[in-house]
């Protein structure tokens, strides 16, 4: 089945021969570049196009035409080689087309060499632009994907190329002409319109297509890279000019000219494309935003990046913008475009930091230079002229960061005006623990797309929390560290304070103490597990709890007496055993029925539901027959439906060596206290987690829980 791609999403290729297929409203000429990691281009040889047709591993058309092949061997490419960029642009002179919004939308499918679909884009939103990058198949760890990328430039070629940092981009673009004028007998007419379902019609597929490969919220698991986005542009802004990022949401542009942006922001995004040097707006417009705000004048023609067009409905602000809606993103249901939504606010703060700290590092990098050269020179040292060569340096190092702070605040203030709406909107899968939703819970019929695990912020704005969303079902266990380290690893101080004094107890007067923090750690446990059988249908979701010390009867109240766990867990070694062996069973049965397809075959007293294990005070009461057990639930239980999740203080496992190493990488690791210790393989940002914690003297988990449980009652 192909996929349907919005603008900004990847899909992984399960080959590495493909074929490109073009269909645009008129004639168009096709070429490809080969750029390194940052999307650069090594020169005019790193270009297939009409006049050079073919590269090594790259095969485009000689014509311009209204619908074009492209052959790719991604094999064959040569190492250096991290993405293939497909170019359309508009010929001069043929089919008289100046813009793309003059005709239908073009279409490019990534298909095998059979004609099997992978991958369709739709560019839509195009208005004056003569040329644009619709896709680009990219390198990570080894594997190609594709994304859709839909940057579109009013400049035509030359921008397009200029924009891939090519010094002969005026050069390039006039012999691409060339070739194309000698073919211009050969361009072939626009096809006929479509006549084939929803999802191969061009213009209705992206709109609501469903996320095909989209990665978990939590920083640590979106280890595909970013997608196309603002980060580098407004990082490049800020420090070529000191104005830091643009204001708005979105992903239109890529890193700029200035060195300090390039190394900060651009460099650690690695697949963000190029931005022009000289000047502009940035858009920071997310791919998958239906409304965007108005623009106050069109950007310069070869500076305006192909988002969608301003939405012509809606609520709007007194200044004629629209205001945030949500659920404003794509997707097939509410639920799929809230989860849309919520990752396009992490990927535009994320942006919108890294545009700030590039152009905050820039300007420190320039005051470093500058007042290196006022030193320079020992008779300027002394006096008026050195005095006033600092006061000027210093003046413009000020006035480069408050630029940027002030680009800063417009995005913030945007971002928090759309978690005021959003939030409220969130279905309890995704809603905190003080949302009022849950005060209206009615247990669900169908299984949940994603689960909110906690919050994530950056320390240049504390007030604002993007929920921290994972894809169902989990396919990694999570480990709640209940050590030392899981408090005050990073972040600042003041950041840490205000995220304590939204914790109860001892966290409220200073750090917590080791007693504080398990407990903690297992009411976090109990919260992720109480929201798990929440969102899930009546008896298709169970808990089971390994407790070997009996130590963890308080938290897990709520649980038993609710009924959502039978009876407290059995201590010891035998109660370790006796769960660690049923569900040993319960996963090789079902691995056996699956691969036999023989579900039929099932034993009759085999609980089928999914089974969420929690061991609590890992590795105490654990012998090497019990730890190789639960190594084997961690690798092959998320498959079958039995998902782990540790309590435990890893030094405490310090005796096994590096036998355990395996399982503690292989697990998502969260915190019971707000911490920095997410990595955003982004754009490099330390995101703080905060826990899902339902607030002090709240009894919403018992509530919940027994709704749940009379539910499971009369089923």
């Amino acid at each position: 089945m192909t996929a349907e791609l919005v603008r900004g999403q990847n899909h992984p290729l399960d080959r590495t021969r493909v074929e490109i297929r073009v269909a645009a409203g008129g004639p168009v000429v096709a070429g490809v570049t080969l750029g390194d990691e940052q999307g650069r281009l090594s020169g005019v040889e790193a270009v297939a196009h009409p006049g050079a047709p073919r590269r090594t591993g790259i095969e485009v058309p000689r014509q311009a035409a209204a619908e074009h092949r492209i052959a790719v061997d991604l094999d064959a490419l040569h190492a250096a080689v991290h993405r293939v960029s497909v170019l359309l642009a508009l010929p001069s002179g043929i089919g008289g087309l100046t813009a793309f919004g003059a005709a239908a939308a073009p279409a490019v499918t990534v298909t095998g060499l059979d004609g099997t679909g992978i991958a369709r884009y739709t560019i839509t939103g195009l208005g004056a632009e003569s040329a644009v990058v619709a896709v680009e198949l990219y390198r990570r760890q080894d594997a190609w994907k594709v994304r859709a990328v839909g940057q579109g430039y009013a400049g035509g070629l030359p921008a397009m190329l200029r924009d891939q940092g090519l010094p002969q981009a005026a050069e390039l673009a006039a012999e691409i002409e060339e070739a194309v004028g000698q073919g211009q007998a050969r361009a072939v007419p626009a096809p006929a319109p479509m006549t084939a379902g929803r999802s191969e019609r061009p213009g209705t597929g992206p709109a609501a297509a469903p996320a095909q490969d989209r990665p978990s919220p939590a920083p640590t698991t979106a280890a595909d890279g970013p997608t196309p986005s603002g980060a580098g542009a407004g990082a490049g802004t800020g420090a070529s000019g000191g104005a830091g990022a643009a204001s708005g949401p979105g992903a239109a542009a890529g890193p700029g000219a200035g060195v300090g942006a390039k190394s900060a922001a651009g460099s650690k995004a690695g697949d963000l494309p190029p931005t022009p040097a000289d000047g502009g707006p940035i858009d920071y417009r997310h791919p998958r935003r239906r409304s965007t705000p108005a623009p106050a004048a069109p950007a310069p023609s070869s500076l305006r990046p192909a988002g969608p067009a301003p939405s012509a409905t809606g609520p709007t602000a007194p200044d004629g913008s629209p205001l945030p809606m949500a659920g404003d993103a794509a997707g097939w249901s509410m639920d799929e475009r809230l989860y849309n939504q919520v990752w396009g606010m992490f990927e535009d703060l994320a942006r919108s930091v890294a545009a700030y700290r590039s152009a905050a590092d820039f300007a420190e990098t320039r005051l470093e230079q500058e007042l290196d050269r006022a030193l320079a020179d020992p008779r300027a040292r002394l006096g008026t002229a050195g005095d006033a060569a600092r006061a000027t340096a210093r003046d413009k190092h000020a006035t480069l960061v408050t630029e940027a702070r002030a680009a800063l605040d417009r995005d913030l203030a945007q971002l928090t005006a759309e978690s005021e709406v959003v939030e409220p909107a969130l279905p309890p899968a995704f809603a905190r623990w003080d949302n009022p939703v849950w005060q209206g819970y009615h247990v669900p019929l169908e299984r949940p797309m994603a689960l909110r695990l906690g919050d994530l912020h950056l320390p240049e704005v504390l007030d604002l929390r993007i929920p921290m969303l994972v894809r169902l079902p989990l396919e990694r266990g999570l480990w709640i560290d209940s050590g030392p380290d899981s408090y005050g690893r990073g972040g600042p101080g003041p950041e840490r304070d205000i995220g304590r004094r939204e914790l109860p107890g001892a966290l409220t007067d200073g750090a917590p103490d080791g007693a504080e923090l398990r407990r903690l750690a297992m009411e976090s446990a109990v919260a992720i597990a109480a929201r798990l059988l929440a969102i899930h249908p009546a008896g298709e979701f169970a808990v089971q709890v390994i407790d070997p010390a009996g130590a963890a009867a308080p938290a897990l109240a709520p649980l038993v007496e609710s009924g959502a766990l039978p009876a407290y867990p059995l201590p010891g070694a035998k109660g370790v055993a006796a769960v660690l062996e049923e569900l040993t069973r319960r996963v090789e049965l079902v691995q056996m029925a699956v691969r036999h397809r023989a579900a039929d075959a099932l034993p009759v007293d085999l609980d089928t539901a999914e089974q969420l294990l929690i061991v609590h005070d890992f590795p105490h009461g654990f012998d090497d027959r019990a730890l190789t057990r639960l190594r084997y639930l961690a690798d092959e239980g998320p498959a079958v439906g039995v998902h782990l999740m540790l309590v435990a203080d890893r030094a405490q496992s310090r005796e096994y060596g590096p036998v355990l190493d395996p399982l503690w990488r292989s697990l998502l690791r969260l915190t019971p206290v707000p911490d920095a210790h997410l990595a955003d393989p982004w754009v490099g940002h330390a995101w703080t987690y905060e826990p899902p914690l339902a607030p002090p003297g709240s009894q919403v988990v018992r509530q919940v829980l027994g709704r749940l449980a009379a539910a499971r009652r009369a089923s």
